[in-house]
């Protein structure tokens, strides 16, 4: 059986990986669907996989970079009203009508990140008990 991959990235390695996943969903889904609720959803899992494979001394970066990759990856996707303008007014659209999504998907990285620590401060403790 194989195992699952489990890279541990840097905190400047889980913003590039956030930012260039949600990116390419943004340029997929604008492609294939054109829909902000399935951009949206597909956010979930890739903040969870952030938090996950971030490594432990950069555990706090994850909650940070997941906001900024879905704007970054809301561009390809936002309504283009036309211009400059227009495409900011889109932009802006797009964060205020999902921003459900977006605090859920910085939950949970906060969550997880949360979790992680708890973990590696608990093994911390029982080895220096085991060593002194």
């Amino acid at each position: 059986m194989s195992r699952f991959p489990n890279p541990r990235l840097t905190g400047l390695g889980s913003g590039l990986f956030c930012g260039a996943v949600m990116l390419l969903l943004g340029y997929l889904d604008s492609l294939l669907f054109d829909s902000l609720a399935l951009y949206s959803v597909l956010f979930l899992p890739v903040c969870a996989l952030t938090a996950l494979w971030v490594r432990d001394g950069d555990l706090l970066t994850a909650p940070v970079v997941v906001p900024i990759a879905f704007a970054v990856g809301l561009l390809p996707v936002a309504a283009d009203g036309g211009g400059i303008s227009g495409h900011l007014m889109g932009l802006v659209t797009g964060l205020a009508t999902e921003a459900g999504w977006l605090y859920g998907g910085t939950l949970i990285a906060g969550l997880l990140v949360i979790a992680r620590r708890v973990r590696l401060v608990a093994r911390r403790a029982a080895a220096r008990r085991r060593q002194g």
